[in-house]
């Protein structure tokens, strides 16, 4: 047990310090090549004038680098190559036991959270050069098609290599559902995804996201997959790094290099310690933030009005009067206990 814990908890401390690290050159990077929007969004996703979001933020995009999830998966990135190559180097059991890369519980996660971070990347480059969609950069139907290629790619994997075909329910147990297996993965990898929007204020979504793998490497070590633990820990400590620059005022913006990549990787890690039903406690955060922005849409579709004064609901918070410091920090709360709540359901459903 000491094994273990010293297994996900060194990886832990060695990828948050490695944040750090890397932050003053991707700092001096993007502020030397001016890595920020030359432009304010002034339209919402269907085209229309968006006054309560300009009136909030017009000028803030401005200025501000894109791209600060560039710390997080580079620190998950290069922690996984220090302990993966530590073991060749230095052939003694504790050394080789502190290696968490396996083909059965890391490969899938970190190869979704890297795929991601690519197409992410791509988006923002093109916002920056104001290429692109209507707003510059990847357009939605274009990150879909990505993130469904790599959905589809991870369905597989399961499917046919690991040969899972069930899924658990709390308090009631396995359910074969066979080949449903890989529309399910492909569905929950998108829904995970459109939480993304979730990345929109000061420190918001670099503490959700930490509260959200540190939860699941609670869940898979008490479940004894120790290496997904460690992943998960890595990827909550290098969040960490990333949210120790990110809290007001930003030095920098996760966007899309960061949260496309986590938000896929967080289903990716559901599937693996055969908890996705307990996505509904632990992602309820991104799950309520996409969910407020497709109410918006049908409202103003069908009924020709809104519900909130802007989506996703973090703005209207902020339009209705909250500070936007009040919002972030009520956000973690709840995250914390939704988090919580999924973990009691994840080991007492058992």
């Amino acid at each position: 047990m000491d094994s273990a814990i010293l297994k996900v908890f060194i990886p832990f401390t060695i990828s948050f310090l490695m944040g750090l690290l890397i932050t003053p050159w991707v700092t001096h990077y993007l502020y030397k090549h001016k890595m920020w929007k030359t432009s304010a969004k002034t339209t919402g996703i269907d085209g229309r004038e968006a006054p309560v979001f300009n009136s909030l933020h017009k000028y803030k995009e401005v200025g501000t680098p894109r791209m600060g999830g560039i710390v997080i998966w580079g620190a998950v990135a290069l922690t996984t190559i220090i302990f993966w190559t530590l073991p060749q180097i230095v052939d003694t059991g504790s050394i080789t036991r502190l290696s968490f890369l396996s083909r059965g519980q890391t490969w899938l996660p970190l190869a979704s959270l890297i795929l991601g971070a690519i197409i992410g990347l791509a988006d923002d480059l093109l916002q920056i050069k104001n290429a692109g969609g209507a707003h510059g950069g990847l357009s939605l139907s274009k990150r879909i098609i990505g993130v469904l290629l790599i959905g589809l790619i991870g369905a597989m994997w399961f499917y046919f290599k690991l040969g899972m075909t069930a899924m658990w329910i709390p308090f009631v147990g396995l359910i074969n559902i066979g080949w449903l297996t890989i529309p399910l993965f492909i569905l929950v990898m998108l829904a995970m995804f459109s939480g993304g929007i979730i990345d929109g204020l000061d420190g918001l979504s670099g503490g959700i996201f930490t509260i959200m793998y540190s939860s699941y490497a609670l869940i898979a070590f008490y479940q004894m997959q120790y290496d997904i633990a460690a992943f998960s820990a890595v990827v909550a400590g290098a969040t960490l790094a990333f949210l120790w620059f990110n809290i007001p005022p930003a030095r920098f913006y996760m966007t899309e290099t960061g949260s496309l990549g986590l938000t896929i990787t967080l289903s990716v890690i559901a599937f693996l310690t055969d908890t996705v039903f307990i996505l509904l406690f632990i992602g309820f955060p991104l799950l309520a933030e996409a969910g407020s922005d497709i109410i918006q849409i049908l409202s103003k579709k069908f009924r020709g009005k809104k519900v909130f004064h802007i989506a996703p609901i973090h703005h209207h918070f902020e339009a209705i009067g909250w500070p936007a410091y009040k919002v972030t920090m009520r956000f973690w709360i709840i995250g914390i206990l939704t988090s919580v709540i999924g973990i009691v359901v994840a080991i007492a459903g058992k």
